[in-house]
């Protein structure tokens, strides 16, 4: 899972959103990190959308503009667990790891 796929859905558990809140709520979530284009965010809508795991949540029209709002799925949910339970996994593997001394090398024989 891509970290903007991550954050697109993570920024659907507080419940459905419209395109420019995504933006937004991707952007606080991961401190800046993700600043997701109009572009990137609908490609990736669609994609999250064709393997259910985003689904349209309606649309209204604010100031003249078209507001359409997604929500997460249950599909979409256990991706996000499942990529915590990764990330978690892996991080926990790199401390263990950080917490042994580091191996000193043997010179080779000749």
């Amino acid at each position: 899972m891509t970290e903007q796929t991550y954050f697109i859905l993570a920024s659907l558990l507080g419940g459905p959103l419209h395109g420019y809140a995504i933006v937004s709520e991707a952007a606080e979530l991961s401190g800046g990190s993700v600043r997701l284009s109009a572009g990137t965010l609908y490609g990736a809508l669609e994609r999250l959308a064709r393997d259910e795991m985003v689904k349209d949540d309606g649309e209204e029209t604010v100031a003249g503009r078209r507001r359409r709002y997604y929500r997460l799925t249950d599909g979409g949910a256990g991706a996000l667990v499942a990529e915590v339970e990764r990330m978690r996994s892996a991080a926990a593997a790199v401390e263990r790891r950080m917490t042994r001394p580091i191996a000193t090398r043997r010179p080779r024989p000749a």
